[in-house]
């Protein structure tokens, strides 16, 4: 059964930001001899692994909104330099934009049920045309 984890994006302002941020992660790893790879480093290990890694994405929280996913398409485990254990959450590259669904803050990262998670954004010409905030406006108000 595929479950997805669900994560505070913090200091990003929107999704743009997030893939920019993300592509100078991967150009440093580059830089430092170790390849394209794109991971997010966190200190616990998913205990839940064998189900993240059937399918499951991360879903980034940016500005209080569940805003986009990200396939997860492994766990690695190291330990840094002063000898304390993390795991890096490997991650596909490109960003699925989803609904923007608000959330609460909260520390770390939380499981999600793939029932509970928010759909893939389907972009319509309206959409398109209309700024983001104007959009979640209009979402809270039920015109959307």
């Amino acid at each position: 059964m595929t479950v997805n984890l669900i994560k505070l994006s913090v200091g990003i302002e929107n999704i743009d930001h997030l893939a920019q941020v993300q592509e100078g992660r991967v150009r440093l790893a580059e830089a430092a001899g170790e390849g394209p790879r794109l991971f997010h480093r966190t200190r616990h290990m998913p205990r839940r692994g064998d189900e993240l890694l059937d399918g499951g994405s991360i879903y980034w929280i940016i500005k209080g909104r569940t805003r986009a996913r990200q396939r997860l398409i492994g766990l690695e485990s190291d330990v840094d330099e002063e000898g304390r254990k993390f795991c890096r959450l490997m991650l596909e590259p490109g960003l699925v934009p989803t609904d923007p669904w608000p959330h609460r803050p909260f520390q770390g990262w939380r499981y999600l049920e793939t029932k509970d998670a928010p759909p893939d954004r389907a972009r319509g010409q309206a959409d398109q045309e209309m700024p983001e905030e104007m959009i979640e406006e209009l979402r809270d108000l039920g015109l959307l």
